[in-house]
């Protein structure tokens, strides 16, 4: 039998070619020839001499991105003089977003939910485009109550409602939800409204947050404090002892795989105490199976693979709002210098960086991030929502800063 995710791979997808890089497609296209059963997660090593750049085997555009800039372009083309908005940001890269606000879409909210275009000002004419990250039950009822046709025009990633699909069925078997998801994002909101139509739910950040929980749960900490500590994260009555007697836990598709299942362990750990045994485990924690989406998987076991490679540092390229690209960034950190930027523009010069720091959310300027005098090697990612043109404009432009190094164009052609 064909699995499901063989299907969505054999999708070939129209979006503009200035996202496409005939460089990346070529390298892309042999690694996947050599290795269908995507076993090898080496690097890719495009040596110019002086400098060696080694590529993750598995970075840029997925399904739910190509799909949902497909639906976006298509719908702006069939549809002249009409009214097109976006519910908010398409995918988490400017440039992208940019080039639809020039065609002259319109972004209902921002990132945060807050109302940039009141919903009360569409008519039954207009376009609304849902984006990859999906959107809450009200929201989509809102927008039907006005007669608009929320499924045609729908880029939610399959990825992100097979989530909802999974909290669904553990639902109706009587277990609660606890969502591992950065609370403010879109795609967690829009998870926590799905699983919350079925069954108690609660989000939580990060681990920090897990040993909080486990302690409410075991007794440790009075249970008066729960509703202030995690306000305006749970479902409506949500009841402590109540709703957490039974639960699972799932996740936002783009959080780092490893913690995702180190908070379902140590939890899983704190029911088995509280119960006493591990042998009817099931009556209270559900099995549920990973619920990060596969390019999220795949790019991360690249990076972690990338970086048993030596190198100066590292770049990762992504939209500084983008949750999958921020977690290959913390990968990087752990090892070696690491920048994370937008395109070739943040690479002032051989002498200077212009980086994002992704805890802080604060821009700054390395200087002196290329070490003179030598050979250098650096480590080139990029996130889920980055279009391929731009990797290889950041390589272009590193490669500019060695005159007597192998040319771009030699490089274009060993590939071809």
């Amino acid at each position: 039998m064909i699995s499901y995710l063989c299907i969505l791979s054999m999708k070939q997808f129209s979006i503009p070619t200035r996202y496409r890089s005939p460089l990346i497609a070529a390298i892309k296209q042999q690694r996947k020839d050599a290795d269908k059963l995507k076993k090898d997660f080496t690097p890719t090593l495009l040596d110019f001499g002086p400098l060696k750049i080694y590529l993750a085997r598995h970075f840029g555009f997925c399904y739910g991105v190509e799909n949902a800039i497909e639906i976006a372009f298509e719908t702006i083309d069939q549809n002249p003089g009409k009214r097109i908005f976006l519910l908010s940001e398409m995918i988490h890269n400017p440039f992208v977003n940019d080039d639809l606000i020039a065609r002259g879409l319109q972004f209902m909210m921002d990132t945060k939910g807050n109302t940039l275009i009141p919903f009360e000002t569409l008519t039954a004419e207009d376009i609304v485009i849902i984006p990859a990250f999906g959107t809450t039950i009200a929201i989509e009822n809102k927008l039907r109550s006005i007669g608009i046709q929320i499924e045609r025009y729908n880029t939610t990633c399959p990825f992100v409602e097979k989530v909802w699909n999974r909290a669904e069925q553990i639902a109706k078997k009587g277990y609660s939800i606890v969502v591992h998801g950065k609370p403010s994002h879109e795609e967690t909101r829009a998870t926590f409204s799905h699983s919350d139509a079925h069954t108690p739910t609660l989000v939580i950040n990060d681990m920090e947050e897990a040993i909080v929980l486990g302690e409410f749960i075991a007794g440790e900490r009075d249970a008066a404090g729960f509703a202030d500590f995690f306000k305006g994260r749970y479902s409506e009555g949500f009841q402590l002892e109540k709703d957490l007697m039974r639960f699972g836990v799932v996740n936002q598709t783009t959080m780092l795989a490893t913690d995702t299942q180190a908070i379902a362990d140590y939890l899983k750990q704190v029911v088995i105490k509280k119960h006493g045994t591990d042998n009817n485990i099931g009556d209270y924690f559900a099995d549920t199976r990973d619920t990060l989406c596969y390019a999220t998987n795949d790019n991360q076991t690249a990076v972690r693979h990338l970086l048993d490679q030596e190198a100066d540092f590292a770049i990762v390229i992504g939209g500084r709002k983008s949750s999958n690209s921020s977690h290959l960034v913390e990968l990087c950190e752990h090892k070696l210098p690491t920048y994370f930027i937008q395109s070739e523009a943040d690479i002032l010069s051989d002498q200077a960086i212009r980086a994002f720091n992704w805890i802080s959310h604060e821009e700054y300027t390395k200087t002196d991030y290329i070490p003179a005098d030598k050979e250098i090697k650096v480590l080139i990612t990029s996130g889920a929502s980055c279009p391929d043109a731009i990797v290889e404009a950041v390589i272009e432009k590193l490669s500019s800063f060695y005159p007597g190094a192998t040319s771009m164009e030699s490089i274009r052609e060993s590939w071809n």
